[in-house]
């Protein structure tokens, strides 16, 4: 068969480098990347989504208390916040990365954690491409069924996470300092989200399952949503 269509958010600006990975990530287990932001036209269809890494998502969208010096991206938000509406009733398949995570919660009803080094007294900062934090995932959820592990070292990039879980939300994945590392939906075949960035841990065999496993799903003729 074809390979399956799948769609990436990011912004406007991302570099290439980082784009790069999320082509190759795709593109190494069998997908046809596409590249989705706010400035390009969006597709008839996907098979698969992936909403993306990136700047903070809007404080207004899940009652937060507003940050000043953060960076947002208002098109950006409102761009994934429709494609969620259009494609989860369809059953498309669904990875959240980093923000795409949070994105995913916001978008069922759940709220975040604005500035985890500002809730979190004392909390080690992290920034780091490198799989240098431990997270403990729960025994039977489907992220461990599909990352074959109950726990794993991941990079961090991220310094908003989870709070209240939206709607059919389950928190499946928790860091050593108790941080919201991983979510999945109760009510949908495959809408997953983790806080960290599998697309650059190229040689992490239980990372690069999670996204093989979005790719199998997207190929599944149930999920083909032209």
């Amino acid at each position: 068969m074809s390979r399956p269509l799948i769609g990436i958010t990011t912004s406007d600006a991302k570099s290439q480098l980082a784009w790069w990975f999320d082509w190759f990530a795709v593109w190494r287990h069998g997908g046809r990347p596409l590249r989705l932001s706010p400035s390009r036209p969006l597709p008839g269809y996907l098979d698969g989504l992936i909403i993306g890494g990136g700047d903070d998502i809007q404080a207004t969208l899940y009652g937060g208390e507003i940050q000043l010096d953060v960076r947002l991206d208002p098109a950006r938000d409102e761009l994934e916040l429709a494609l969620l509406e259009r494609f989860i009733p369809l059953n498309t398949p669904v990875l959240g990365i980093c923000r795409g995570a949070q994105l995913i919660n916001v978008h069922l009803g759940g709220t975040l954690d604005p500035d985890i080094y500002t809730t979190h007294e004392g909390l080690k900062r992290r920034r780091t491409v490198l799989p240098r934090k431990t997270v403990d995932i729960v025994g039977d959820s489907q992220l461990y069924q599909l990352l074959g592990v109950t726990w794993c070292r991941v990079n961090s990039l991220h310094h908003q996470a989870v709070n209240k879980a939206g709607k059919g939300i389950e928190i499946v994945a928790r860091d050593r300092d108790g941080l919201v590392q991983g979510i999945e939906s109760r009510e949908h075949d495959f809408l997953i989200g983790v806080q960290w960035h599998p697309e650059w841990l190229i040689f992490n065999r239980p990372q690069q399952r999670l996204i093989r496993a979005l790719l199998d799903a997207a190929k599944q003729p149930l999920n083909a949503t032209r």
